[in-house]
């Protein structure tokens, strides 16, 4: 239901509401010790929060819809009154497509329309504030103030500084990666919007914006975390999805175990015969009302049960085991082969290049050498001045 989906949207909003209001040992103010732990901190703190507010929808479209639902003559109900969402007939995977495909066109066009749009209003604003100003004062407009106060009158900088543009851009990167195996467009449209919004910004710093205070940075301090945090999960989810929500695993166990040429070896399509019969099952719905001979007694479904005239009926079959069995297999094997080759790549690929390294320790050298003979020239001059011999090497 649509319920279901909004409550997963906003737990968040209300789970942080409550902590804040009745449980304030949660919210304790910390006192970082310096600015760059403030801003680490407040960054993660903010990523988290939006993290779990953008991506509930689409984690419960992926794990969580329709797996709670029952079956035929056995439905779960919230509450006792309401059934659980289910998928689409052909699967969850079109769901998630679909709401990636949303997130990923329409999301992104509102974020550019607001980033752009908001600072372009709030400047219309302040020069039409100035301009009845200046015709109450009898002060000809804009076009007399100097350069600098034009700049002046431009909206300033967020008070989070790049924080805000990190955030849009590592959380760009999470809904590209994390569900790509179910929505493989997201890197394209995620490259056209990084094109266009270069331009964008490019646009709002300059004319939109005053100039900011510049402020050096070694690195991009925890974002760089971030991203590797959201590398680990997107390998888990995707090997989640391939394995769970997608049809693959159970169309390559039917291939290789129940499908027409198991002794014959795979050969594409032929294999996959009979395969949506054998992934349906058989419910009773009892005699036909009115003695209608148009209305059929038995229905069917999607899942692995045993039909209703065998000796268990509607318990779950040895193909679903064997299925179930499969998809572990593949997540295991998936994630370990998936992290082998990333370490594999890291350990090839350092950090920093070998030539950098090797000129980084050259210029480290050379200012210990430049400070020891300054500090030596100033001895001997020293010495000298006080009437001591020295020697032209050791001081």
């Amino acid at each position: 239901m649509c319920i279901l989906r909004i409550l997963f949207i906003n737990l968040n909003i209300l789970c942080y509401i409550f902590w804040c209001n009745f449980l304030p040992p949660v919210c304790v103010p910390e006192h970082p010790r310096t600015e760059s732990e403030w801003e680490n901190s407040f960054a993660l703190k903010m990523f988290l929060f939006q993290f779990v507010n953008l991506n509930s929808s689409t984690f419960y479209i992926a794990f969580f819809l329709g797996r709670f639902a029952g079956r035929p003559g056995d439905y779960n109900k919230l509450f006792n009154r309401w059934r659980m969402e289910e998928c689409h007939p052909s699967g969850c995977l079109i769901d998630l497509c679909l709401q990636m495909g949303v997130i990923m066109v329409l999301k992104q066009i509102w974020n550019n329309f607001m980033e752009l749009g908001y600072p372009l209003l709030q400047n219309w604003w302040s020069r039409r504030k100035m301009r009845r100003a200046g015709e109450q004062n009898n002060v000809e407009g804009k076009e007399q103030l100097p350069q600098w106060d034009k700049d002046w009158n431009l909206q300033p900088m967020n008070a989070h500084g790049l924080v805000d543009e990190y955030l849009e851009m590592v959380l760009q990167f999470g809904f590209t990666t994390i569900f790509v195996a179910a929505f493989p467009l997201a890197p394209l449209l995620a490259l056209l919007n990084n094109i266009i919004e270069i331009r964008l910004d490019a646009y709002k710093f300059v004319t939109q914006w005053r100039r900011p205070m510049p402020a050096r940075a070694t690195d991009i301090g925890i974002w760089h975390g971030i991203l590797e945090g959201i590398g680990v999960v997107a390998v888990i989810t995707n090997a989640f999805v391939i394995a769970i929500t997608s049809d693959y695993i159970p169309r390559f166990v039917y291939a290789f175990k129940y499908g027409p040429c198991v002794d014959k070896g795979y050969r594409h399509e032929q294999c996959l015969k009979g395969y949506m019969n054998s992934s349906l099952s058989v419910f009773d719905m009892g005699e036909p009302k009115n003695g209608s001979q148009y209305q059929t007694r038995y229905c069917r479904y999607r899942d692995y049960r045993e039909p209703p005239w065998s000796s268990e009926p509607y318990e779950f079959t040895l193909q679903f085991w064997h299925v179930l069995a499969a998809r572990l297999a593949f997540i295991i094997v998936f994630e370990h082969l998936v992290f082998g080759i990333k370490t594999f790549i890291a350990h090839l690929i350092p950090d920093m290049p070998k030539d950098l390294c090797e000129r980084m320790r050259r210029e480290k050298y050379l200012m210990q050498e430049m400070m020891y003979e300054a500090e030596l020239e100033h001895l001997q001059k020293e010495r000298k001045k006080n009437g001591k011999r020295y020697h032209h090497e050791w001081p």
